[in-house]
């Protein structure tokens, strides 16, 4: 009898202990992450792709893209804002949330803060109790969008700015947005710190070390204990998100989502591309309907900045009703459409897999984890494996595909370095992407030409880690949508005078009216001279910076002169072009009344690197 129950026991104890290997094998054996990794949050924030920019403020009154910070608070009149009309259109589109530029350099605050006086209490609109902040929020609740908010920390209209008391005023509006205005998404923190400015009317130079000055660590503390699950964009590399690098909304390929790589201090930072939906900048211009990216262009943008594992933030300005521009939305739509069209057939979804090897020949791990569906689900050989291991899904029919999208499991890392595509045609493989690198949370991989297959076969040449891949798609790249209801050019578009008598005896400056954007002038000089042939009358004039990546003598601040005989010159407008390293576009500068002259003199103050000055196009303002 106790020897039949210790064989009971012994049963018993085998069955449990074999239940535990196998649960281990299927729950534990999962790999070791590699290196950082990111946050439930950065998860979530990537999976959101594209979301849109607001910029909307004392700028869309002056023509300005940074302001002075001396603006009247009495400038800001939207004559029919319309939170809705803008945030419906992002939802048509596709996107995922917006952020909207709560206060700019110029330091006008576009909430009732208690933290300033310049803010939109001072504004006649809504008659002083206004809040831009608190309508768009309820609008995209309604809309099912996340919102997010962006905060200069450069203000360049507070008196306080540089010094100690200041850091108490802008905590104090963080504390305010990311307490009265529900889940904010994403905070934002410009990059552009200190300069020139108006501070309480000081009027001078103020700059100041951005990690010291303000901070960032004690500033991340209070967002994480006002909105843990906030995204925090800059912030010195403090915050979870960086700039992708150019505001022309691509980021560089590889893409990797991390810094300090391969130390002790390595740390998981995705990155976020951004750029606007017009090429006037930022902010509403005057004559910017004409100047709207195709649904083409931007469907290479999100190419090249969510095909590239970042995120997107597209930006869409308010224009002094406080609405977008008609053809921004047009374009928006029809891009919007292209883009469900890229991602409407995965001819590789529920296709069959094989693989050169499977982790512990579980299910857990299987290769057709890449194909069912499921981002969280993926395939993934043996930990000694980081070498030319592969995998192979065969479709239960040809299809014609030229854009391939894979994934990594991120959440134990970015691990894959390099990787090749290949398509059995003919009877043979035959290579369609021999060139990847890094795939990460993301990559689209638009080939040179259509592919018609029914296996294709993705091989992890080399990685940091054993691969973990939960997607291999397989899609084909949408022709272009024509937007719709566009405007023409209206009667108020701006143009410019006549080229054809102007003349100069500086060597070789006709390339700086040329009308090419793609030629520039450049001397050593501070400045051009030019001989309008005749007397003209103009109201302005327009500054088009090189386009060639070249900072060398880009002026950044000058001086606009006119003269009668070419002797006796009279000063009609000074200033900076703001932000031109980073979106070298084209200033429109407008002056107080029009004025006759026969000459003309453009003065290069400063310029980005170097010395003397240059011009990719110079034109009068009719």
């Amino acid at each position: 009898m106790i020897r039949s129950r210790l064989h009971i026991v012994l049963g018993a104890i085998n069955i449990v202990a074999c239940a535990l290997v196998a649960w281990g094998d299927s729950i534990t054996s999962a790999p070791a992450p590699c290196g950082a990794v990111p946050t439930d949050q950065q998860v979530n924030w990537l999976r959101m792709e594209w979301y849109a920019f607001v910029h909307f403020g004392i700028n869309t009154y002056t023509g300005k893209e940074w302001g002075y910070g001396d603006e009247a608070p009495s400038l800001f009149v939207p004559s029919d804002f319309n939170a809705e009309i803008a945030v419906k259109a992002f939802k048509q589109a596709g996107m995922a949330g917006m952020i909207y530029t709560a206060k700019h350099h110029d330091g006008f605050c576009l909430w009732p803060t208690k933290s300033t006086k310049h803010n939109i209490t001072k504004s006649p609109w809504r008659h002083g109790k206004g809040d831009v902040v608190a309508e768009f929020s309820k609008v995209c609740k309604k809309y099912g969008l996340k919102f997010g908010t962006y905060l200069s920390p450069w203000d360049r209209n507070n008196a306080e700015y540089g010094q100690p008391g200041y850091l108490k005023v802008y905590e104090r509006q963080i504390r305010e947005l990311l307490t009265n205005y529900g889940p904010i998404f994403e905070i934002w923190f410009d990059g552009a710190n200190g300069g020139d400015g108006y501070y309480g009317g000081a009027k001078e130079v103020r700059k100041i070390s951005g990690e010291s000055y303000y901070n960032f660590p004690r500033i991340v503390k209070l967002i994480r204990s006002l909105q843990p699950d906030c995204i925090i964009w800059g912030a010195n590399k403090n915050g979870d998100v960086q700039w992708g690098g150019s505001e022309r909304g691509f980021v560089k390929y590889p893409c990797w989502n991390l810094v300090n790589m391969d130390s002790p201090l390595e740390k998981w930072i995705s990155l976020e591309a951004d750029t606007t939906i017009n090429h006037a900048g930022w902010f509403w211009h005057e004559g910017q309907a004409s100047k709207v990216k195709s649904p083409g262009q931007l469907m290479k943008v999100y190419m090249e900045s969510v095909g590239r594992g970042a995120n997107l933030i597209l930006n869409v300005a308010l224009d002094r009703r406080g609405q977008p521009d008609a053809a921004d939305l047009a374009s928006l739509q029809a891009f919007g459409e292209m883009r469900r069209r890229l991602l409407a057939k995965d001819y590789a979804l529920g296709a069959s897999a094989t693989a050169s090897e499977v982790r512990g020949d579980v299910e857990q791990f299987s290769a057709k984890k890449v194909t069912d569906g499921n981002i969280e689900t993926y395939w993934c050989p043996e930990d000694n494996t980081t070498k030319n291991c592969w995998i192979e899904i065969k479709l239960n029919k040809p299809a014609t595909f030229d854009v391939v999208r894979l994934r990594e499991q991120i959440r134990l890392g970015q691990r894959v370095k390099k990787f090749r595509i290949e398509a059995f045609v003919n009877g043979a493989w035959q290579s369609i992407d021999d060139s990847g690198e890094t795939i990460g949370n993301q990559v689209l991989r638009h080939l040179s030409q259509p592919v018609t297959t029914d296996c294709v076969r993705l091989t992890i040449v080399d990685a940091r880690a054993c691969p973990c891949i939960s997607e291999f798609s397989l899609l084909r790249y949408p022709d272009e949508i024509s937007p719709n209801d566009a405007p023409a050019p209206s009667a108020g578009e701006m143009s410019y005078l006549s080229t054809d008598k102007w003349t100069s005896n500086m060597k070789e400056a006709k390339k700086a009216w040329d009308g090419d954007d793609s030629t520039y002038w450049q001397s050593k000089k501070d400045r051009l001279v030019i001989d309008l042939g005749e007397e003209c009358q103009f109201s302005g004039f327009c500054y088009l910076p090189k386009q060639n990546n070249d900072h060398q003598s880009m002026t950044d601040r000058y001086r606009f002169e006119i003269s009668m005989d070419g002797k006796k010159w009279k000063e009609v407008a000074s200033g900076e072009f703001p932000n031109i390293r980073a979106n070298p576009i084209r200033q429109n500068v407008t002056f107080p009344q029009s004025v006759r002259a026969r000459f003309v003199r453009f003065i290069g103050t400063s310029s980005l690197e170097g010395s003397g000055i240059s011009a990719a196009e110079l034109n009068l303002i009719k």
